[in-house]
């Protein structure tokens, strides 16, 4: 494993839950907590994953989801909205701004793990890349 998550997040607390639960499972975290910081970090790296808030100050996960599909080489990268957000056409509008995938808060620790390692690309046989 060793798969690299960015995690667009403004709440601390949030953002250390998901670490430890994360890198338990064998993760390597990076983290931004404004939707401007986790672009720039996406531009500027390589992830597997990234994983993103919806309800971010200023630019909102939407917008950020839509910044993100739009630089190369990111097409492949899954988005998963992480967020709080859990109404009738939440998830919809996460998926057509971009995201692949919608986790809703507040996460189960027993299963967030699992649930994320869900939304990574499969290899040609079947399991993790």
């Amino acid at each position: 494993m060793n798969e690299r998550i960015l995690m667009i997040e403004d709440n601390e607390q949030n953002r250390y839950l998901a670490t430890f639960l994360l890198e338990a499972a064998g993760f390597r975290m990076a983290h931004a907590a404004t939707g401007p910081a986790g672009i720039a970090r996406a531009r500027a790296e390589r992830f597997d994953l990234i994983l993103l808030d919806i309800q971010l100050p200023g630019m909102n996960g939407y917008e950020v989801a839509a910044a993100l599909r739009a630089l190369p080489g990111l097409d492949g990268v899954p988005i998963v909205a992480v967020t709080s957000y859990a109404m009738v056409g939440d998830r919809e509008k996460a998926l057509a701004a971009g995201c692949t995938g919608y986790i809703e808060k507040p996460i189960d620790p027993a299963t967030f793990a699992a649930e994320v390692r869900r939304h990574l690309p499969r290899s040609p046989t079947g399991g993790p890349p």
